[in-house]
């Protein structure tokens, strides 16, 4: 014979199954109505008995349709159980229910029932609105889609679109596929993957997610994934294979699950050997239902899952979450990661009689039509501050070198420096400049009419959120903070410099990567690595927890690493450890308000010291305590919903181009 194990009274919370205190829980309007009825029916017993003292066959009568009707749900499924041959703690409430309509005790039985029924209720519900916010995910893609046709607007359903496809938002659209924007620019809401709160602004060329919203704008959409294949899909069926998955303690605490009905029947009949007493039996049966110790765990594990999928974390079993909580080294990459992995500007250094707007107009007027990174930093800065930018003419651009147009009449070259001295700039103008290449800085000079302007410093920069974010992992614990990059030792010491990190490895290859990774495993550290999961794939597997960062639309990050975080922001890494820590922490009070309640229960109902009425109110006290008690953690994380976002660009507030002018 078979007991219900611990994982599966829970799950059987959202998959419609019944659990110990029965009640099928797709169905919970029904069961709000029967329990209803079933009420008034014991209720008017207990009148027509005070009021009425000829109407005691009346009264009896009552209280047998209320015990009848409170109670069948309860026994219906004990017998389907023992059909099966599985003989669980369904069993238990079943006999002791059983037991008190066979004695005549019908408004016992009612009472029993009814505070059985309304646990199973109230747990039900409060879990649904823990899962709600994990399932809500399978419900964000909509159901048609406006695929565009030879220049004409067709409605289909998502199920028929594929790759190449265009479709249509318009203002207020769910998106229905993963794409790249090919037409307009809009808003969008992205809180379901990424978990951002505030809106991300897209134009042509930026990728779009299945289940955000297009808050503004018409745009159309070049499709590229579909259906499963959505960045939206592999969330959804992470989240329900981790909701499947188990800790290592409840695996432990299934494999003894299987004595434990036996063990309370023999309990039940030594109390009855010693005191031919059925209402300690009764009382003993129905507080040894073990529901508050079963819930223990899968409640916590829900409710932090459900905490961690609002703000855009995946984790892909539980026992990862678990084992956050022992973290005590991370293993950071830099280039994407605690940088944002773009070239942005810096610095601007003038020559004599030039200002620093001045030279930045030059710059990026000449620069617009180039597609290097260098010239997207420098048009994107003019952008921000708005500096207007006039139309080049015979634009021209050398691979490797630099550019050259002409601006109102005027030559402007830019470029490194013997491109400028190929094009006639004779002036020494090197001779001012005091950044070193050799610290990841990317120097461009500007002049015009063969007379240097001025030179431009470009550089991959910090993350804004990346020196709080280690600063936190520090005090939380975490005894060992290392950066890795590839890039040389001097440019990986200056951004460990500025964030905050003590111990840094340069011109590191990615089997230095695991190696490193593997001696402070061997040194005794439990350590998470960081990075973007692309290139960072072996280092993620090497260590005992591997962390995507950005991975909303990468397929390799989702599936190398076994957290990944669907945005950029650093700090959910130290709400993760905080929130494994406050998981295993809630967990460990369940276990023990379950055992509390379940042996204290079952000792006071030996005793005789309370009745079956009151066991039952004793044990649904025990399961909300621990329901209530888990979905605390539901609240954590919500300071980093409501934050401001950081501006992407590198001049922020009063460094804007103060800076540029030192």
């Amino acid at each position: 014979m078979r007991v219900t194990s611990h994982a599966e009274h829970f799950h059987a919370l959202h998959s419609g199954e019944r659990c110990a205190c029965g009640g099928r829980h797709s169905h919970v309007q029904v069961q709000l109505a029967q329990t209803a009825i079933g009420l008034v029916l014991i209720l008017n017993s207990y009148l027509m008995t005070w009021a009425f003292e000829r109407s005691q066959m009346i009264a009896a009568a009552s209280a047998m349709m209320g015990a009848m009707v409170l109670g069948f749900p309860i026994l219906w499924i004990a017998l389907k159980d023992l059909r099966l041959g599985n003989l669980n703690t369904n069993v238990l409430v079943a006999l002791a229910v059983l037991a008190l309509i066979a004695s005549a005790h019908y408004q016992e039985a009612g009472i029993v029932s009814f505070f059985m029924q309304l646990g199973q209720v109230i747990e039900t519900r409060t879990a649904e609105g823990a899962l709600a916010s994990i399932h809500s995910l399978i419900k964000l893609t909509p159901t048609r889609a406006r695929r565009m046709r030879a220049q004409q607007e067709e409605e289909v359903a998502v199920q028929e679109l594929a790759e190449g496809d265009i479709i249509r938002l318009r203002p207020g659209d769910n998106v229905a596929a993963d794409g790249v924007i090919v037409g307009g620019h809009g808003s969008f809401n992205q809180a379901t993957i990424t978990g951002e709160s505030l809106p991300v602004d897209k134009a042509v060329g930026d990728e779009v997610f299945a289940g955000t919203v297009n808050l503004t704008g018409m745009l159309e959409v070049r499709v590229t994934r579909a259906g499963q294949d959505t960045t939206l899909g592999r969330v959804r069926d992470l989240i329900l294979a981790a909701e499947k998955t188990k800790l290592p303690i409840v695996r432990i605490i299934d494999q003894y699950m299987g004595f434990y009905t036996p063990l309370v029947l023999l309990i039940g009949a030594l109390v009855w050997a010693f005191t031919h007493d059925l209402d300690r039996v009764i009382a003993l049966f129905i507080v040894s239902c073990p529901c508050a110790f079963v819930l223990a765990t899968p409640t916590a594990m829900v409710a932090a899952l459900s905490a961690a999928a609002r703000l855009g974390i995946l984790i892909k079993n539980v026992g990862h979450l678990e084992l956050a909580a022992n973290i005590n080294a991370f293993v950071f990459d830099k280039t994407g990661t605690l940088t944002t992995g773009k070239l942005a500007v810096s610095r601007l250094t003038p020559m004599r009689n030039v200002t620093p707007a001045e030279l930045l107009r030059v710059a990026a007027s000449a620069e617009q039509f180039s597609n290097h990174p260098t010239a997207r930093a420098l048009t994107q800065l003019a952008d921000e501050a708005g500096v207007p930018l006039l139309k080049p003419a015979d634009f021209t651009e050398s691979a490797g070198r630099g550019v050259k147009a002409h601006l109102n009449g005027d030559t402007v070259v830019i470029g490194r420096p013997q491109w400028l001295r190929e094009n006639g700039v004779s002036e020494e103008f090197v001779s001012g400049m005091d950044l070193p290449e050799t610290e990841g800085w990317s120097l461009i000079y500007v002049a015009c009419n063969q007379q240097c302007l001025g030179w431009v410093g470009l550089q991959d920069q910090t993350r804004a959120d990346a020196a709080e974010s280690l600063s936190a992992l520090k005090a939380s614990g975490v005894r060992r903070i290392t950066m890795v990059s590839g890039d040389r030792q001097p440019v990986a010491t200056r951004v460990a410099h500025e964030i905050g990190c003590e111990e840094v490895v340069g011109d590191c290859l990615p089997q230095n990567k695991v190696q490193l990774v593997q001696q402070m495993r061997q040194g005794g550290y439990r350590v998470a690595v960081v990075g973007d999961g692309v290139n960072d794939a072996p280092a993620l597997a090497a260590g005992d927890l591997g962390i995507a960062m950005g991975a909303a639309g990468s397929e390799v990050a989702i599936h190398s690493a076994t957290i990944a975080l669907m945005n950029n922001d650093l700090r959910r890494l130290p709400f993760l450890v905080r929130l494994s820590r406050a998981a295993r922490a809630v967990i460990n009070q369940n276990f023990l308000i379950g055992v509390t309640f379940v042996l204290g229960g079952m000792t006071l109902g030996a005793m005789k010291y309370i009745t079956p009425v009151v066991a039952a109110i004793f044990h649904v006290a025990g399961s909300l305590l621990v329901v209530f008690n888990s979905f605390r953690l539901m609240r954590l994380g919500e300071e980093l919903e409501s934050h401001e976002g950081y501006s992407s660009s590198p001049f922020r507030e009063d460094s804007r181009l103060s800076h540029a002018e030192t």
